[in-house]
């Protein structure tokens, strides 16, 4: 069977289907795992960022949605860069805390190492523009994060990881 053996009408045209979805509800928390993280630039200026991609683990009903994050480490405004550092600190805390342990910056390698494919809690909230051509767009926006599993009484000197079973009796 040749690789091209395919049904085509042959005119040069073809759609997936689909189409868009509305955003995850508002104040919906998730479980999600960072499935990327790296630096990247602004297209405005010249300051960077941390994007970070989520795949949204459960409820069922958003499962392999994905959820863009960018914290803005190194914005102007002092007030925004301490907010995101703090989101990045949390993040990482949940994630075991190694990025902030290390006492270096962030880079591409290290984020994805201590990052990725670590189960967390988001909650989810919308975000709405109006473009220049009158056309509405909207998605979700990370607005907390907290720990796959509850933390115990007492902090653990090291954060532990989930078991798959713990991960499991999350009520969504």
């Amino acid at each position: 069977m040749s690789f091209w053996n395919i049904n085509t009408d042959d005119n040069g045209s073809f759609e997936t289907g689909g189409g868009s979805m509305e955003p995850i509800p508002a104040n919906t928390d998730v479980l999600a795992i960072c499935d990327e993280a790296k630096w990247d630039q602004s297209p405005y200026d010249d300051r960077s960022y941390i994007s970070l991609r989520w795949s949204v683990m459960k409820p069922e009903d958003f499962r392999n949605r994905k959820v863009f994050q960018k914290l803005r480490v190194d914005h102007q405004d002092p007030k925004k860069s301490e907010k995101a550092k703090r989101m990045l600190a949390a993040i990482d805390y949940n994630a075991g805390g190694k990025l902030q342990a290390s006492g270096e910056d962030p880079t591409d390698e290290s984020m994805t190492k201590h990052l990725t494919n670590k189960p967390m809690v988001l909650r989810l909230q919308v975000w709405e523009i109006e473009t220049e051509q009158g056309e509405k767009k909207s998605g979700n926006w990370v607005s907390a994060v907290s720990p796959a599993k509850k933390a115990a009484a007492k902090p653990a000197a090291k954060p532990a990881e989930p078991t798959q079973a713990e991960i499991d009796s999350i009520p969504f």
